[in-house]
């Protein structure tokens, strides 16, 4: 680890002023963000930590939504009744990611930022472009049982690692930033990318900006949702495929459909089309099976991957069930449902 300088700013424009790009790191939790410097991976001059920053509650929004602070930890914002009984969906992913202790000091803006858990990314002496680029991708013809089938380049093919950003993009929430140009709201859609040919840009933000809140919309899908999340073992482990789901049914028939997957792309991987499959039609199996190929439409397998194409079709059907039924996945009881 190398030597940084460390600041602890107590309001807003001076974090802003510290965070100088190519030179400072925002600190919050640091779940993340000491891994990397452990590892070398992450090298920056200047730590600024932003806890003392007012960005630690929730507060209600005109028409029924709420805004999450960006220092609110992922435990907070889990066990928080409003969470629970209006988006029970965004509680059951964030339950469904790391263990009790990460989700303590885990802040919701790091979520949003965390970076991908590729091997070859946190190995220096392996090639990747997202940490040094021009390297090239040590995963497209090495190990990559983990990593994208979605989305994807010929420069990088990692995933993004989060389980609370698979549900904040079924539920189209918007990130709020502020940066030394001022304040931006950004739909969350358009926060993380694709890699294309710059796999070292996650997301975004443009440099110096950090993540002050997360709005939610007043429709959370409390009725009728579930987050299934496959991985080798049943906690503290990375989804190999997750799936996001989100239905509001009218009448016996699908009204709207929302359907987001993690595990399988560089961002959360939504398509709109897919999920007009699904409205006007009762909930069946043969609805879910088609909404699930046109979700999946155009996935490319590596040589330890592509039983993820199969897998994700299998678990889109089974949370598509699981959510229309109103009985979405228990994240205690871990047993698929």
């Amino acid at each position: 680890m190398i030597r940084f300088d460390y600041t602890r700013p107590d309001n807003l424009q001076d974090a802003i002023r510290e965070g100088r790009p190519d030179h400072a790191a925002f600190l919050a939790g640091g779940t993340n963000l000491v891994d990397l410097m452990k590892e070398n991976v992450a090298r920056p001059l200047e730590l600024v930590d932003i806890n003392r920053l007012p960005l630690h509650g929730i507060s209600e929004l005109e028409g029924g939504g709420l805004r999450l602070g960006a220092l609110l930890t992922n435990s907070e914002t889990a066990y928080d009744g409003r969470v629970q009984a209006r988006f029970p969906m965004l509680a059951s992913a964030i339950l469904a990611g790391a263990s009790p202790q990460l989700r303590n000091a885990a802040t919701n803006g790091g979520n949003l930022n965390q970076r991908t858990r590729c091997y070859y990314f946190y190995d220096v002496d392996t090639p990747c472009n997202k940490r040094a680029p021009g390297q090239g991708c040590g995963a497209i013809g090495g190990f990559n049982r983990i990593h994208a089938i979605q989305g994807a380049s010929d420069q990088c093919i990692a995933t993004h690692p989060s389980d609370m950003c698979v549900s904040l993009a079924a539920l189209e929430a918007k990130v709020q930033v502020s940066g030394p140009d001022g304040e931006r709201t950004i739909e969350f859609e358009d926060y993380h990318r694709l890699p294309g040919d710059e796999p070292w840009r996650d997301n975004t933000l443009r440099p110096g900006e950090l993540v002050t809140a997360i709005d939610l919309p007043a429709q959370g899908f409390a009725a009728n949702h579930t987050y299934l999340k496959l991985r080798d073992r049943r906690s503290y482990a990375f989804a190999l495929v997750s799936i996001a789901i989100g239905l509001r049914l009218q009448d016996g028939r699908v009204a709207e459909a929302r359907i987001a997957m993690g595990g399988v792309a560089h961002k959360p991987w939504r398509r709109r089309e897919a999920e007009e499959l699904l409205v006007g039609r009762e909930p069946s199996d043969a609805a879910f099976g088609e909404a699930a190929d046109a979700l999946l439409a155009g996935a490319v397998g590596r040589p330890t991957n592509t039983f993820k194409i199969e897998l994700g079709r299998r678990g889109i059907v089974r949370a598509l069930g699981q959510a229309a039924a109103g009985t979405p996945q228990s994240q205690t009881d871990k047993r698929i449902a």
